[in-house]
């Protein structure tokens, strides 16, 4: 048996190497067919006319250049009917190449999921997965092959807009996440109907732009980017991932679209990443912005040579490349490369056997109007809500109440529960598609309970007109629920604020609302981590929504009413003050760290404001309790070859079934370079009923122990470490003392 299995294998394995074989055979002979201006047709991306995400070069001749093989990717055409009409003008090319088709589907497409940062608060890897896999889905029926996404930057500063469209602020986090997503998005493998190429972005660092102000310099030790910033990237490369996208920032002086460095020496050489790169939104060209690139014949020469596959919306390669050839001044093998590369992903998703097997208007309207994407969405956005804090029992609410007034400026909303990078679909009537926080309640609640509402305010300026409407409709409450946040173009790209405060008068609300003495339950909407600090201190209850998508409302009333126990950790912390920023959970300690948070004198901490975060990372309650107890490890000493078991029991002691995110941190107490003060490592999520134990287990191996020294090698020291499990970065709950001996 264990032969015939072997044989097996091997003809699998035999029969893979030939396909593939097979499709760079037809590559190459396509290839040789092309003309050069042909080839630089393929690394030529232009936007649809109706809908853009950047800055749009008007281009008369599209069509026509289509005809002629000019152009090889399209992006923000959306729908069978027009995919299918541009693919056409494609097939009338000299080489019939077809197009490739790219859409920002960010966080779903027709059904809309929470923002990334949202879903990254469930810490559920399943569920963040298969809202990639809806997404892909629904994306792919209406024609679209390749997404922008996922972004896996790590995120620690909230002042930049983009954190909303990442996975926070952690890298162990971070890179889990990323490879969800790329399975998520590509499913069993690239060229099936349902499937569509993941683009990796942004390549690289850009989560760490000076300021938090977007499209802004980074500068950072190659220690740093390595341990840090690129793992996620890694990740998401060994998930499969089809294509990667360069970012806009410059690293350490080169802009990572024209930076050799990061795309040719990482990416291309020591990853042997055999997709290919797509420049951002005009990031070739900005080149010339930079100060890096004299003209626009420059930035294509840096981003040729540095490993820039696909200009996208530049024109950049399109008037540039064939010139640089005939001049000598760049080899025709660098462009031969970058078409292999994007033809090979043309052929591997089946379009030079089928250009329009993604447009099929049937299984369009079959997919994006699958009852079961709802359910799906639903049940994401429930995961994805963080309680932040809840007061004597104030939430969940009883379904007996008899009158609940319903405040805020977003309570009625409808699309803005998309938050931003949501897909526009012009057929879609949103005011029917997505469930407002005013329709959930209303789907919730029973006939005997009457639902009072006023706006109260809008969500900036400094307007309290409404303050009295707001306050004569509470006081007839037994219960306020109060609506507030940033509108959901206030974060994202180019969404970058300096003061992350609650926007306008909304907090002045909270106050006088607080202030007839009704029972406040606060849900906070937004793309990023907010300063509140009179609501977190005065409020009784808090709920962090984020953007939730489609069932927005429907999963906010499930919450509130105790049909699904909260359990959202957070993947960011929370600051203070906007001057704390950036700030994160797993920094280096000083060499005269503050002994409490009240130390005076010659320490590292403010003189007007605590070091310590108003939530921490990986913070997040339960309606429910959790204890931990009979911390076990199988040994206190091991070798590099070895690995420790870890155990202990988890205890649901409250009243209600809840799911508790476990969380394992590190500390390496000394090395070579400092170490954080401590690390997440690991992390379980784990449902238990009311009165149920669970065993939990955890290996520490090498690789858990692992950082990149002062001469960049991955390396475990021998030395005394710390292990600690618990609930949050700041609520440890189980430690214990293991050393690594050489």
């Amino acid at each position: 048996m264990k032969k015939i299995t072997t044989m097996t294998l091997l003809m699998v394995s035999f029969f893979a190497m030939a396909q593939q074989e097979t499709i760079d055979q037809k590559v190459n002979s396509l290839l040789k067919r092309m003309t050069i201006e042909e080839k630089i047709g393929q690394l030529n991306q232009y936007t649809g006319d109706n809908s853009a995400t950047g800055p749009i070069n008007i281009n008369p001749n599209k069509q026509a250049e289509i005809k002629a093989g000019l152009i090889g990717s399209m992006l923000n055409i959306i729908g069978t009917k027009y995919t299918r009409q541009y693919q056409e003008l494609a097939m009338q090319s000299r080489l019939k190449i077809p197009l490739l088709f790219g859409q920002d589907v960010i966080h779903g497409y027709k059904t809309t999921f929470p923002i990334p940062l949202a879903e990254a608060a469930s810490w559920d890897l399943e569920a963040i997965e298969l809202s990639a896999r809806v997404a892909a889905i629904e994306a792919s029926a209406s024609g679209i092959h390749w997404t922008f996404a996922p972004m896996v930057d790590i995120g620690r500063d909230p002042r930049w807009g983009r954190v909303m469209e990442g996975a926070g602020e952690d890298t162990y986090l971070g890179t889990k996440i990323a490879h969800a997503r790329v399975k998520g998005f590509q499913g069993n493998k690239l060229g099936d109907l349902n499937s569509v190429m993941a683009c990796v972005k942004h390549f690289a660092a850009y989560g760490a732009a000076i300021g938090g102000r977007d499209y802004n310099s980074v500068d950072m030790s190659e220690r740093m980017l390595w341990e840090t910033y690129l793992p996620p990237f890694k990740a998401a490369l060994d998930a499969g991932a089809a294509t990667f996208m360069n970012s806009f920032n410059d690293v350490n002086g080169i802009p990572a679209t024209g930076n050799k460095h990061l795309q040719r020496d990482i990416l291309k050489g020591k990853w042997n990443f055999q997709g290919f790169v797509v420049s951002d939104w005009g990031s070739i060209g900005e080149m010339v912005a930079h100060g890096y690139s004299k003209d626009l014949k420059s930035a294509a020469f840096s981003a040729i040579t540095a490993g820039s596959d696909m200009d996208m919306e530049s024109n950049a390669y399109r008037y540039n490349l064939a010139e640089l050839v005939k001049e000598g001044k760049i080899a025709i093998d660098l462009i031969d490369d970058a078409v292999k590369r994007i033809l090979r992903k043309k052929f591997e998703l089946g379009l030079f056997d089928d250009p329009y097997r993604y447009s099929d208007t049937k299984r369009e309207e079959k997919e994006l109007n699958n009852p079961e994407n709802r359910k799906t969405a639903l049940e994401v956005a429930k995961k994805s809500i963080v309680l932040l804090k809840n007061e004597n029992e104030t939430l969940p609410l009883s379904k007996n109440l008899k009158t609940i007034a319903f405040i805020g400026p977003m309570v009625k909303e409808y699309k803005a529960n998309m938050g931003f990078w949501a897909v526009d679909l012009p057929e879609v009537n949103y005011d029917k598609w997505i469930v407002s926080q005013w329709d959930g309640l209303q789907n919730k609640v029973g006939k005997n309970t009457k639902l009072l509402y006023a706006k109260g305010c809008e969500v900036d300026g400094d307007n309290k007109d409404g303050f009295a409407e707001a306050l004569t409709t509470a006081k007839q409450a037994d219960v306020v629920i109060l609506s507030i946040g940033e509108r959901h173009d206030m974060s994202g790209e180019a969404k970058s604020r300096s003061d992350i405060h609650l926007p306008g008068v909304q907090e002045d609300l909270v106050k006088a609302i607080m202030a007839t003495g009704k029972p406040v339950v606060v849900l906070i909407n937004s793309g990023r981590p907010l300063v509140f600090n009179w609501t977190a201190d005065n409020a009784p209850a808090i709920l962090y929504t984020w953007w939730l998508g489609t069932e927005a409302g429907n999963a906010i009333a499930d919450v509130l009413f105790g049909d699904y126990n909260p359990s959202g950790k957070l993947p960011m912390t929370f600051p203070r003050e906007v001057g704390q920023i950036p700030i994160y959970y797993n920094h280096f300690s000083t060499g005269r760290p503050p002994a409490d948070e009240n130390a005076k004198g010659y320490v590292s901490s403010y003189i007007d404001l605590k070091n310590s975060p108003k939530f921490p990372f990986g913070y997040g309650l339960s309606y429910t309790k959790f204890d931990y107890s009979g911390l076990k490890l199988s040994s206190t000493k091991i070798k590099s070859n070895e690995n420790i078991k870890v155990s202990f029991q988890l205890s649901n002691i409250g009243k209600v079934t809840g799911e508790e995110v476990v969380q394992l941190y590190l500390q390496d107490k000394f090395g070579s370079v400092v170490r954080p003060v401590l690390e997440l490592k690991d992390f379980q999520k784990v449902k238990l009923d009311a009165g149920e134990s669970k065993t939990i287990a955890f290996t520490i191996d090498k690789e858990k122990l692992s950082f990149y020294n002062n001469k960049l090698e991955w390396i475990a020291e021998p030395g005394d470490f710390e292990l600690m499990i618990g609930a949050s970065s700041a609520d440890i709950k189980l430690k214990a003392d293991f050393e690594l001996v050489d």
